[in-house]
């Protein structure tokens, strides 16, 4: 094992990229080894789509930098397959080769945002979350995230009976299943654009929260609010209606969003179910912390419990938002010392 420096511990460039925004943070770990405490020295967050590159970021946020970046570590968007990453929503490529190259980094890891996102987990307080479900007092084992922000990320987390480990999956591409009539008429309404519709066509914010929207509205369910559908006209879709949704000032607008978090509740129950996730969900993302009290209301928990004979099942199994925006750089940075510790010796 190729030990990592001692001295006053490395320093690392972790990197949270999403499809709107994008933090970047300089950390120094206190020790040498994968569970050394982290210190964050400075953080910045970006508009992802002001730039061409993930490079074009980088580059900007480490013009003023002093010290040499020893590792990085970068959650992205997207499957991480050998070195490199092709973003799903966003025109990027990336791959560790360019970056190292670039940058003089002695290690790049690319990890997918949702495992950094899991591995944040572990750098929170419990301030850092809001308890929508307890569960059992005793809950235990596995774990999993799902995050709807500009698309939909899922991951696991495996408990070995020491430590918990994060894997990767892109469940957010799985298919939608619908579970009532409305939402078998949603499907339908959805599969003639899209052919095939995934649970980001439904659980996201730059194509879920519209497609849900629009098929209320086009369906004849609700009527549409003349200044709703006036502020859409230039407006982020999915920002006003969950605003209005909010402030419960448009009747359309707010079964959207009930729609939504119904819908979210079932797809983190199936996760829950494929991982088994005794230990607990958590909901991450851009748009859970911004829509918490629509969470909290009943048809996130209904829907989470509605599977059967395994209903008792899901109620064990405790629910929680993650309301620290930096909680994949924080993933991202941890990664990096695991990734640094594991490398051969040279």
């Amino acid at each position: 094992m190729r030990p990592l420096p001692v001295d006053a511990g490395p320093v690392i460039l972790g990197g949270d990229v999403g499809g709107t925004k994008t933090w970047l943070g300089i950390f120094r770990a206190q020790g040498g080894d994968a569970a050394a405490p982290l210190s964050l020295q400075r953080a910045a967050k970006f508009s992802s789509r002001s730039a061409a590159s993930l490079e074009q970021l980088v580059a900007q946020f480490l013009a003023d930098e002093r010290e040499p970046v020893d590792y990085a570590c970068f959650g992205l968007p997207g499957p991480v397959v050998g070195e490199r990453v092709k973003l799903v929503n966003l025109p990027w490529e990336v791959d560790t080769e360019a970056l190292g190259a670039r940058f003089g980094f002695r290690e790049t890891f690319l990890i997918n945002d949702l495992v950094a996102n899991a591995y944040g987990i572990g750098e929170l307080e419990p301030s850092d979350f809001t308890v929508l479900h307890p569960g059992a007092p005793s809950a235990a084992g596995n774990m999993a995230v799902i995050s709807p922000g500009t698309g939909l990320g899922e991951a696991g987390i495996f408990w070995d009976g020491r430590k918990h480990m994060p894997f990767a999956c892109e469940g957010g591409h799985s298919d939608f299943a619908p579970r009532t009539e409305l939402e078998v008429d949603l499907l339908k309404h959805l599969f003639i654009p899209y052919g095939h519709v995934s649970c980001e066509r439904v659980l996201s914010g730059s194509m879920g929260i519209p497609n849900l929207y629009g098929f209320l509205r086009d369906t004849g369910r609700t009527p549409e609010t003349p200044a709703i559908a006036e502020a859409l006209k230039t407006g982020d879709p999915g920002s006003i209606i969950s605003a209005a949704a909010l402030e419960a000032s448009c009747p359309l607008c707010v079964q959207t969003m009930d729609l939504f978090s119904s819908i979210l509740g079932a797809e983190a129950g199936n996760l829950a179910l494929k991982t088994m996730a005794t230990g607990g969900i958590f909901i991450g993302g851009g748009i859970a912390t911004k829509i918490l009290p629509l969470l909290q209301r009943p048809p996130l928990l209904e829907a989470l419990f509605a599977k059967g004979r395994f209903s008792d099942f899901m109620r064990e199994i405790p629910l929680r938002v993650i309301l620290n925006e930096r909680a994949a750089l924080l993933g991202a940075a941890r990664h990096a010392l695991h990734g640094a510790e594991a490398l051969p010796s040279r």
